[in-house]
């Protein structure tokens, strides 16, 4: 079992990788067809490098795939858990492309070819359309099924966020709602919900104006937003009780139960989760695909609109937020909200879950780690105790996107890598543009050690200091040192593999 887990992050989607004993068996019983050596060896913690085997497998047949929209969307799972470990039927949309990005590991979609007439676009869209429709019925379950017009909310909605930027907005501590026993007990079952037709077109077309905000980046584009709505909802699954209702699954009734015993309110609250998922989808929408340094460099109007803060992610927030708040989704935002408090509630979870991917601001670094100690520390303050949880909720939910948003680094080595490609290819590309000063490639091999050293490792800890993440903390944190100690090996040679890929892209581009 330890060979095993230690092997995990060397595997290949979609291929089981044998070790020796276990291919010495598989001969012994007369099946050595079945098996072929692994051209590399690979480095195993504790054992050195190792000679393994990959079990030869056969491409589903595709005779059986269906090419309608209700056929896409039972294909696509609703709860990632499920998916991690599992494939689907059959009649699934399998992927044979060497090329992976780890969305097809969750979501199950070949996302390099159009099916039944959906772009790869359309797939996504649809996909986070069932995701959201889900927290959706959760949300209107918790207030007893009512969804009433919110014309009388207009001035106020009209007045959200008017005369400050997005980061003034910001608040250290988001108060979340105060629930108590008989509340949850009196909830609806979810499942028994319908949030209507209009309000499920308007989702579908709120979502498609939002995924085309996202500029054709290489990394920063709709494909990412949705990777880390994936992220999150695995996180999110991993707090509640999975598969007792958490607005995650649809397939079953709602009993909002913490999973790790509390999670300072975030678990009874579907309107949080639905806030968090959100900030997930738009949290890139209309990424320049350069920092914001580089913004700032510039002199932008959006740098200097934003006061030269956060520029990127006040601008997604902006213009997602202007959408949302057109006429044409008043019935969509009636299923997100009924008062006043709700629908200031949720516009605070989104600015702070947004504004929780800027990692490089320094004040705002200085202030998580202030929030942080004063959190977890030990220390005991005199304050009231719903002014803790929210402080402990509000850090969660931050370190929840902040993991997400760089999920790629703490998952298989093949999604680590290929999301390490993308990136690379869009900061590569900004520097042969003129758009940054220094060639990246000069320093990407040892600045991937740095970032899983000074972030991501020390983030995946945190997700455990946190106590509300079962073993989704220990998972992350496996798979980040061991693609930290894969990097080590093998980074030099990728980089390389990685300029010449670029210049030879540019070459059949001129052609």
């Amino acid at each position: 079992m330890n060979t095993a887990a230690r092997m995990e992050h060397t595997g290949e989607r979609n291929r089981i990788q044998l070790t020796q004993t276990t291919a010495d068996l598989v001969k012994e019983a007369g099946y050595g067809r079945w098996i072929v050596p692994r051209s590399n060896t690979i480095f195993v913690k504790g054992k050195g490098n190792m000679q393994t085997y990959w079990m030869k497998t056969t491409k589903p047949s595709t005779s059986k795939r269906k090419s309608t929209l209700s056929s896409i969307r039972s294909d696509i799972p609703l709860t990632i858990d499920e998916t991690a470990e599992t494939e689907l039927s059959s009649d699934t949309q399998s992927v044979q492309s060497e090329d992976t990005n780890g969305l097809d590991d969750e979501f199950n979609l070949n996302l390099d070819t159009d099916v039944g007439g959906m772009t790869k676009t359309d797939r996504l869209v649809e996909w986070n359309v069932e995701t959201m429709s889900s927290l959706l019925q959760h949300i209107i379950a918790s207030r007893g099924g009512a969804v009433q017009p919110i014309d009388s909310l207009r001035d106020i909605e009209a007045a959200v966020g008017r005369g400050r930027t997005v980061l003034e907005e910001f608040e250290p501590i988001v108060h979340l709602k105060q629930l108590d026993a008989k509340e949850l007990g009196e909830r609806l079952d979810p499942s028994t919900i319908d949030i209507g037709e209009a309000a499920r077109s308007q989702l579908r077309k709120f979502l498609s104006m939002i995924a085309s905000l996202y500029q054709d980046n290489s990394f920063h584009n709709f494909e990412h937003a949705s990777h880390v709505t994936a992220s999150v909802k695995k996180l999110l699954s991993r707090i509640v009780k999975v598969g007792d209702g958490n607005g995650l699954d649809s397939q079953t009734s709602v009993e909002m139960v913490d999973h790790a015993g509390h999670s300072y309110g975030i678990s009874s609250d579907p309107l949080t989760q639905c806030a968090v998922v959100f900030s997930a989808i738009i949290h890139d929408a209309d990424h320049p695909g350069v920092p914001n340094a580089q913004l700032v460099k510039e002199n932008t109007e959006k740098a200097q609109a934003y006061k030269n803060k956060s520029v990127a992610e006040q601008n997604s927030v902006d213009l997602a937020w202007q959408i949302f708040m057109q006429d044409e989704y008043k019935d969509l935002r009636a299923c997100f909200y009924q008062t006043e408090e709700d629908l200031r509630r949720f516009r605070q979870l989104v600015v702070n879950t947004v504004m929780a991917t800027d990692i490089v601001d320094k004040e705002l670094q200085a202030l998580r780690k202030k929030r942080w100690d004063a959190a977890f520390s030990g220390v005991f303050m005199y304050e009231p105790e719903s002014v803790s949880l929210d402080r402990k909720a509000t850090i969660v939910i931050e370190h929840l996107i902040q993991a997400s948003d760089v999920s790629h680094t703490m998952q298989h080595w093949h999604i680590y890598k290929t999301w390490n490609e993308k990136f690379f290819m869009e900061c590569y590309g900004a520097f042969k543009a003129g758009r940054a000063d220094v060639d990246p490639s000069i320093n990407w091999y040892n600045g991937e050690i740095g970032f899983f050293d000074f972030y991501v490792i020390p983030l995946a800890k945190k997700l455990d200091d946190c106590g509300v993440f079962g073993v989704s903390s220990d998972e992350y944190l496996n798979y980040a040192k061991g693609n930290r100690e894969e990097w080590v090996r093998e980074g030099e040679n990728i980089v390389k593999e990685l300029l010449a890929k670029y210049e030879g892209n540019n070459v059949k581009n001129e052609e």
